[in-house]
This record gives structure tokens, sequence and C-alpha cells, in this order.
């Protein structure tokens, strides 16, 4: 390799163009702890398994490596028949998958980075001490194995980087550094900021070995500026050091994409207020957004939670990372997403501490089981008031509620879709009661991931078998809302106001796809649309999410924890588009669902103030899980006197009650190219809903999704 001579991020980026040899098989190393005694209980077996895949792969330290900490070790070079037989062994002891709360989960490291592993481990042992029965005792037994594991596996660093000192492309200062640090680590709390990231890395590194995804940073800017304000104040660290060290961390996210394609959505939080509502912006919340704003790759998910009484600056500093095209930071009504938290019982200074997971899932911070969440395609039931239950293009089966054609009226048309939507929730709710509690919590223990949730130790439980303070959150995403209320206001304009079709004709027009209904679909276009401030549509909204707050709130998690409705869809309203018949707002059939909580592409057509008022109705102190707003905005509205356009606007939106606000700055002239000539644009970065990715690797679908997003200006 030639020698890099940008900034370390980007040599660090460089090194990771070079693939690592053998097949990426971190199932090899449980199998190794897995067979030091088959006759261990699961628990027991488990702490084995964490024990090997911690300690046994041979550490790795890039030659920029300035925060040590890599996924490279888990490659091995062994025979496929091997590699088999220790995926059969390590498969039959079994794992949560995300269904079942195993990752989307954003830890205690306010804890842990104060008390270090000298803390946990203390701990551990004082409620071992205190629980004299075997199952408490395996539990902490396997949970003390995982923090010992960790601690060896720093030592294995701290050694490794004395012994590359001399190795050609390597800094000797560097590699001190962190052999210093991770020996330090081992036995003590961090003290200074760098030694605090280290510990935070290593933890998460350690999380991506179990095969563990989504796994969040949480509030970076409130856990480490404790260490960055001292070490400041001391003079040993700067703004540049800190944001270098940080660029350092982030660009390793990139190792996903580089050696097993896809990209890690590891969410990072700044900004926000404390119980007293003071913001909590600080210093340290602009050296993360300067770090992502370099590293310039999807993974690093930035959240910024924007109080009332946020700075300008940090509104400003905010626009500026997304105007550079990387789409993030999502932007997050503190107000509202308190609000809605604060509906489930958790205790106050818990919420206010919230963070996010995942794309933008609200989470009690290291106090609640993993994430879960799944799909709800609200747009599909229409097709079963029209059909009599059945599906028009697929066999769903939902309630005969009768003959559409006898329907009188709108309310008696709602009466009716309420029908469908219930049974739908309900089948929802058994789907995913049945799968999340498929497994036994005392056979399925995570011991590694407990040690970093409030209460675990203490009650020596499992994170999934009551041992966090809280229980359980599901989310139910639902599709489709701009479809949903375009949809309602074309049948009541055409059908009841204007009584210029028929349910009758709706519906053969759905079962034909349109063809030989065009003056039909003509008037169903023509009817309001979602987003442009128009009552007539927007009431729709409002009860959209009055109606399904309403109905799910009805159900719990298997362990008693709240139900939360989301609007937000990643890529599913392409997915779930393809399934869906023609829709009565003239869509046809397998086309993309409208996306997230955002208007139907194409639709909202009268400028993004009013945009801004029709969005902003629904009550979304309703909506815990979070919503996705996409908007698009031409690339010179992030330049000088607009972007305080921008800021005011931002402002007025969340004033209004809007939860969320994701932004793409990239132009459509840009993108068309990029798809027609991607080799051009390796490292053009978009969001899509809820993450960023580089536009190139997207599916031709997602691409055009996103390139038919109204572009405001």
């Amino acid at each position: 390799m030639e020698s890099c001579k940008n900034s370390v991020s980007a040599c660090l980026k460089q090194e990771m163009s070079v693939r690592p040899s053998g097949d990426y098989a971190p199932y090899y190393f449980e199998y190794l702890g897995y067979r030091k005694d088959y006759s261990l209980s699961r628990t027991e077996a488990r702490g084995e398994a964490v024990w090997s895949l911690f300690t046994e792969p041979l550490p790795f330290i890039y030659k920029n490596d300035l925060i040590a900490g890599s996924i490279r070790p888990l490659f091995v070079e062994k025979g496929a028949d091997e590699l088999e037989h220790a995926a059969n062994i390590a498969n039959s002891y079994g794992k949560r998958g995300f269904a079942q709360n195993s990752d989307h989960y954003s830890p205690d490291y306010a804890t842990f980075t104060r008390e270090g592993l000298p803390g946990l481990l203390n701990r551990i042992q004082a409620s071992y001490e205190a629980h004299d029965d075997a199952e408490s005792r395996r539990i902490l037994s396997a949970m003390r194995q995982s923090v010992n594991a960790l601690r060896t596996r720093l030592l294995q660093y701290a050694d490794a980087a004395l012994a590359l000192i001399g190795a050609e492309g390597y800094d000797e200062n560097r590699l001190k550094a962190i052999s210093r640090n991770c020996s330090f680590l081992a036995d003590h709390a961090p003290q200074t900021f760098e030694e605090a990231l280290q510990l935070v890395w290593m933890t998460h590194v350690c999380f991506v070995s179990e095969g563990r995804y989504a796994m969040a940073l949480g509030r970076m800017d409130r856990y480490l500026y404790p260490f960055y304000q001292r070490d400041v104040e001391r003079g040993v660290l700067t703004d540049e050091r800190a944001t270098e060290l940080l660029e350092n961390v982030f660009m390793k996210i990139y190792e996903r994409r580089a050696y097993l394609g896809g990209d890690d959505v590891v969410n990072i939080c700044i900004g926000g207020t404390d119980t007293d509502g003071n913001c909590t912006v600080n210093e340290l919340s602009y050296c993360i957004l300067h770090a992502v704003k370099n590293v310039r790759i999807p993974g690093p998910n930035l959240s910024a939670r924007i109080a009332e009484n946020a700075p300008d600056e940090f509104l400003d500093e905010c626009l500026q990372v997304i105007g550079t095209g990387i789409g993030y930071p999502a932007l997050m009504n503190d107000a509202i997403n308190i609000a809605a938290l604060s509906r489930y019982g958790y205790e106050r200074e818990d919420v206010y501490d919230y963070s996010m997971v995942g794309c933008i899932e609200n989470f009690i911070t290291g106090k609640q089981p993993p994430w879960s969440d799944g799909r709800f395609d609200s747009p599909r039931f229409l097709e079963f008031v029209f059909n009599r239950g059945k599906g028009i293009v697929n066999r769903s089966i939902g309630v005969d509620t009768g003959d559409v054609g006898e329907i009188k009226s709108m309310d008696e048309f709602m009466e009716k879709y309420e029908t469908q939507l219930r049974l739908g929730a309900a089948e929802y709710y058994a789907q995913y009661r049945n799968e999340n509690s498929r497994f036994n919590p005392k056979e399925y223990t995570q011991p590694f991931i407990s040690c970093l949730c409030d209460g675990c130790i203490e009650k020596a439980k499992d994170i999934c078998d009551g041992g966090s303070k809280y229980p359980s959150a599901h989310g139910v995403a639902l599709m489709g809302v701009g479809t949903v209320c375009d949809s309602l206001a074309a049948i009541e304009k055409t059908v009841f106001v204007d009584k210029t079709a028929t349910l009758e004709e709706i519906r053969c027009a759905l079962i034909a796809d349109f063809e030989g209904y065009e003056e039909l679909r003509k008037k169903l276009i023509a009817a309001p649309k979602y987003g442009n401030n128009d009552p007539f549509v927007d009431k729709y909204a409002v009860w959209f999410v009055n109606f399904f707050f309403r109905e799910f709130s009805k159900y719990k998690t298997c362990d008693g924890g709240g139900f939360y409705i989301a609007m937000a869809a990643n890529t599913n309203n392409i997915w779930a588009g393809k399934t869906i018949a023609a829709t009565p707002d003239g869509r046809r059939a397998g086309e993309p669902l409208s996306d997230a909580a955002s208007p139907t592409y194409g639709k909202d057509v009268r400028g993004v103030t009013q945009t801004v008022n029709s969005v902003t109705k629904p009550d979304y102190t309703k909506i815990a899980c979070g919503t996705v707003i996409n908007q698009k905005f031409s690339p010179e509205m992030f330049e000088g006197e607009k972007r305080k356009k921008l800021i005011a606007l931002l402002k007025v939106y969340f004033k209004k009650g809007g939860q969320e606000m994701q932004i793409n700055a990239t132009s459509r002239e840009i993108l068309q190219d990029a798809m027609e000539h991607p080799e051009k644009y390796p490292d053009l970065v978009v969001r899509v809903s809820g993450f960023s990715a580089l536009y190139v690797t997207l599916g031709k679908d997602v691409q055009i999704d996103i390139l038919n997003r109204t572009q405001q200006g």
C-alpha cells in the first residue's frame, strides 16, 4: 500500500480497502468455547463462548489506529468442513434474533465509563455474595466471565501494540498510547477522554463480534463530556484532537461495509435537555458533528435532539453537516419525544436521558431490553373493504364487511375500514407475541449485554428475564400515511361530495389496476392530497395517528411493556407497495407506498411551508417510537443567508409540534448522473429513510424513490 498523506481517518479507510483473507466466522470462536465442556448449562456455556469469542482471535491494529478495536480478527482460514461443524455446534445453542430483543440497544455507557471494569466486577461480586441460589449465581458467573474476557482483550491489545513498535508503517507514539490506554483500562476506570473513548469502542466491537447489529453509542456528548472537560482544563486536549479521535472511531464503523457489505446503523445522540430544562449542547457536541462530517460514511447514524432553547449555532452546524449531502444528523424535537415517552410510566430522569437506536427509535438508555419492531401495512386493509375481506393481488385475508356498493356515507366507509384495521392490529399483536416469546429466557441468556443494563447485576437476572429496570417496548411501524390519507380524501371527494364516481366503480378500477378506468383515475388523482395544508385531507392524518395510538395501546409486550407506534419505513414502503393492489389515491398496483410520515412524493406541490403546516397537525406525542419526515432541499439552500431561512423553518416546524425531520441536500441532477455513471460517485452518501447509505450501492427501486422526492427550493 502506498503511503497515505491524508488525515488519519482517511488513511484508516484506505487501509480497509484490503479485505482480510479467510471467512468471517465469529461462530468458530464461540464453538471453541462451547466445546470446552458440553455438560455445562446453557448459561454457563454462553459464558465460555463469550470468553473464547473475545480472547481467542488475535488482536489487529491498523497503522492509522488511534483507538484500537477491530472485527478483522474474526476472519479465519479454516477448511469448509471444520467451519460447517463449528457452525452446527454453535447454532445448536441458539441465539435471540431482532424479534426476540437481541440488539438495537443503547448501553449504559454513562455508568460504565464512570466505574470502569473494576466497578463492574465489584458489583457482580457483591451481587454474587447476596444471592445464594444456583440460577442467580450461574448468570452472575457468566457476566463476570464476559467482563473478564473484555479485560483480557484489552491486555492483549496492549501487548500487541508494544509488539508492533518498529514495524513498517506504524507510529511508535501511537502504539505506546494504545498500549498504555488498554493496559490502564484493564484495572482502572478511565481518567481521560482518550481512555473513555477507548473503553467504549472496544466494548462496542465486542457487541458487534457477538453478532449484534445497530448497537447505539448513545449520548456521547453527555457521558464523555466530563472526561473531555477535565482534559481541556488540564491543557492536554484540544477540540481538534478530540475530533480526530472521534473520527478514528467513527471511521471503523465502515469496517462492516468494507469487509462484509452493507452498513451497520450505529446511532449516536447529541444535544437535548436535562431534567431542569437546560440545553445540554456543549463543545463535544460540535466535535462529534465535525467528526461525522469529516469521515463522510453512512454508518454513524447521528441524531440531534433539538430543544426549544437550543442555540441557533447548533442548528446551523447541523445544517452545514447535512448540506455536505450525507443526510445526517436527523433532527429530533426533544419536547415531543419527551412528552411521548412520558406516557409510559418511566421516571422523569430516565425519560430525559433517552437516546435513539437503529434509525430513529426512541429508547430509554441502558434501562430496558433491546428494541424490536415490525411493519404494519395500513393501505392493504383498503383492499379488504372493497373486496369483501380478500386481497386483490395476494392471498391476504381480512373481514367480510359486506358489499362496498351498499355503503351510504363516508362515516360508514370509515367504520368498515376501522373494522379491518382492528383485526389487522390484533393479528399483528398475536404474531409478534408468538415470535417474541418463542425462547425460554432462562435458556437464551445474554450475559455480556446484561452487564451494561441497569438492574441486571443487582437482580442477578438476564436483560430479557426481568433484569432491566423497565420492560421491553415494541414499535409498530405504520406504513403509508400519505397513501391512506390521499385515498380516503379521494373516496370522500369523488363519491360523497362531487358524486362523480361510485364505490363500486372504484372497486372495479382497483381490481383492474385502472386499466380502462383512466378518467376515474384522473378524478382520484385530482382530489386533495396530504402535504398541502388542506384540511379536507389533513383530517385523515389526525385520525390515522389517533386511531392507531388508541388501538395499539391495548397491547403489551411479553414482559409488560408498551406498544409504541411509529411512522418510519426505511425502504419498506417500496417492498410493501409491491404486494399491495392499486389504491384509491390513483397509485397503481406494485408502486411504492408513501414514505414514513411524509406526504406522497410529488403530491406536496404548494411548497415546504404548506407541507410543514400539514404534517404538524397530528399529535406526535402519541408516537413514542418516532417518525420520519423526509425532505429534500436544493444544495444552494445550505449556503449563507438561505441556511438561516432553513433554521427559521425548522424552528417553526418544531414549535408547531413536528417530531422529526431529515434532509437530503443532493441535487436531482447529481442523483440522476450517479444512476447512469455510478463509477463517478463511489462515495456519494444520501439519506434513505432513517439511515444514510452510499447511493450507488442501493437498488434501483430505492434510488428512484429518493430521486422522486419533492425537491424544495
